[in-house]
């Protein structure tokens, strides 16, 4: 496994931030991006090296968040940015929907030969995490000839129209943006007896296409399948004909320590979505598909810009660093990171419930009643912030934790020496 060699003991705050560069470009984003581009600390990046972040004014910040778990192999690794350096010279663009090149072909061969199962599988490229749920969502509704869908509480798939008819982890996101897309059907998130009640008394199982799910729920709160709610999801999708998608945008391509997250619970999906961590930040999605479900005709669905070759590259780049080492490494530190969490919650009375697979930790904020603490834990992500620590929250009250693979032992312990200094200031 080549890793980036930079090495530091602690984050480092020569300004506090943001310092005055950053305000500059803070002020002038202000004056022209939308709105609805929410930032969760006031972070102006000028550069990355593995798991360490500089800003515009020489902050070094230690990133336990990696641009919300899409950095995977860390910022800047040499691997990747020499593969996407040698496609740039070749070509940037060639239109994946119209016309063949084999840095594509390669990497559908390669996330074919992952998953889900045994195959064989066909891959379908999208731009990013939504589209390629949206994709799936009009495979499986193309293989059934059947309307509905079945997603959980609790669940984020994307933003843009069809992807946010099946999020619920916050209403926010939903707020006056309806009418949704028809025959949605949500259940609890962990409880196969609610899917079996839509199906009894709402949605008839002869009518559902697809059950959607997250086996970890990211933004809802890095909350966890209980034992035996996917391999209940498998069987009723079996026994009715649905067919079941699994979202890995988010805990997909090694971070919990098994190249799917699907496979801790010995499931395997008919469709598995994949983003964010694929091309190391560059736009790429996929859906994966056992071949007897991507059966849809040609002109089904594509796109332009899909697959872009300088993406592709990226991505090959990636794969071969997580199969080489980086996912058996992402079980271990995880591990150590997890192990380092739970010390701190039995120190902190205001932490509850550290839990994680791999790369993804996740612990909960509460005030002294025990209650979740929202406020809480964005003041907290704002005091790590402010002492060179980049994490962000997830559901009502969660500190999350989804560092680049790459992050070494020596990494981790500054990363819970910093926490602890911060929690010891805020424990009251």
């Amino acid at each position: 496994m080549a890793a980036v060699d930079v090495r530091y003991d602690e984050p480092e705050i020569r300004v506090a931030p943001p310092g005055p560069l950053a305000r500059a470009v803070i002020a002038k984003d202000a004056a022209v991006m939308s709105p609805s581009c929410h930032r969760e600390f006031p972070l102006v990046m000028d550069r990355g090296e593995g798991v360490w972040v500089w800003d515009v004014d020489g902050n070094r910040f230690l990133d336990l968040f990696a641009g919300i778990a899409v950095s995977a192999a860390g910022h800047n690794h040499p691997a990747v940015v020499a593969a996407v350096q040698a496609q740039a010279k070749k070509f940037l663009h060639a239109g994946g929907a119209d016309v063949y090149y084999a840095v594509m072909t390669d990497l559908a061969e390669a996330l074919a030969r992952l998953g889900p199962g045994k195959g064989p599988n066909r891959v379908l490229f999208t731009n990013s995490g939504t589209e390629s749920i949206e994709a799936a969502v009009k495979l499986a509704r193309s293989h059934t000839a059947r309307p509905a869908v079945i997603a959980f509480y609790g669940a984020f798939h994307g933003r843009t129209m069809g992807s946010l008819s099946l999020t619920a982890s916050r209403s926010r996101y939903r707020r006056h943006m309806g009418p949704f897309m028809a025959e949605v059907y949500h259940a609890p998130f962990g409880d196969p007896d609610g899917v079996q009640t839509l199906l009894d008394h709402v949605v008839h199982p002869d009518d559902v296409a697809a059950i959607v799910v997250e086996p970890i729920q990211g933004e809802g709160g890095y909350r966890f399948s209980p034992d035996g709610f996917l391999p209940a999801l498998r069987s009723i999708a079996d026994h009715h004909g649905i067919v079941l998608i699994a979202d890995e945008v988010q805990s997909g391509l090694g971070r919990t320590g098994r190249m799917w997250a699907v496979e801790h619970w010995g499931v395997t999906p008919d469709i598995l979505v994949t983003s964010k961590g694929l091309a190391a930040g560059i736009p790429l999605g996929a859906v994966i598909a056992r071949e007897e479900i991507m059966t849809w005709p040609p002109g089904s669905h594509g796109s332009t810009s899909a697959g872009n070759p300088v993406a592709c590259a990226a991505a090959l780049a990636i794969l071969e660093l997580v199969e080489g080492g980086l996912m058996d490494h992402a079980a271990r530190a995880g591990k150590a990171l997890l192990d380092g969490v739970r010390d701190l919650a039995a120190k902190y009375p205001m932490l509850r419930n550290p839990r994680g697979l791999g790369l993804m930790v996740g612990v909960d904020v509460v005030d002294d009643e025990g209650r979740a603490a929202p406020t809480k834990r964005g003041a907290l992500v704002q005091a790590l912030f402010h002492a060179g620590l980049l994490a962000i929250g997830a559901g009502n009250a969660t500190l999350r934790f989804s560092p680049p693979l790459v992050i070494s032992e020596h990494e981790i312990g500054a990363a819970l020496r910093v926490m602890d200094r911060v929690f010891g200031r805020h424990k009251g």
